[in-house]
């Protein structure tokens, strides 16, 4: 029988997978979209019957590019960065919507989470930074969500200055 000698996983302190938000669904863009569709039908018909007919084509074209633009949107989302904390290691790892992954592994006794803030808005950009570099997190959160995040995160980053602790039974 075969020892196992591989060393136990260290706890996680600290995990989120950040999303961009969308707001709106799949079954409203469809709606939207027949309605923009239907305007747009019903206004070049108008126009085609005028003798416009040239701006039949333009409606349509109208309705081509916001359709473009949500689908180009709804690809942007499939974007996300994942953050993770254990007593050793703040490892962030950024998936661009085509699949490109950029990860980064930090010592959080090193790193500090500075904010920007907008005395009207709340917290504009938020960044990990350790040894002079900075790296630009939770870009696509607003204002109040980036406020949440950064409370734990920044929670996240003192527990895991205070090192491992054990529990006496």
């Amino acid at each position: 029988m075969a020892a196992d000698n591989a060393a136990p996983a260290e706890p996680t302190l600290f995990s989120a997978v950040l999303t961009p938000h969308r707001s709106l669904g799949g079954g409203a863009f469809v709606a939207m979209m027949m309605l923009v569709g239907g305007v747009g039908f019903v206004a070049g018909a108008v126009f085609f019957v005028m003798g416009a007919w040239p701006v039949m084509g333009f409606l349509g074209l109208d309705v081509v590019l916001i359709y473009w633009a949500f689908r180009m949107s709804y690809r942007s989302a499939a974007a996300y960065e994942e953050v993770t904390i254990t007593a050793s290691t703040l490892t962030v790892r950024k998936v661009t919507h085509r699949g490109e992954v950029a990860a980064w592994t930090l010592n959080p006794v090193w790193v500090q989470l500075h904010r920007q803030t907008h005395a009207e808005f709340g917290i504009e950009r938020l960044f990990l930074v350790s040894h002079g570099r900075r790296l630009p997190i939770a870009g696509f959160l607003g204002p109040d969500e980036k406020a949440s995040f950064a409370a734990a995160l920044a929670s996240a980053l003192g527990e895991a200055r205070r090192g491992p602790t054990r529990t006496v039974l």
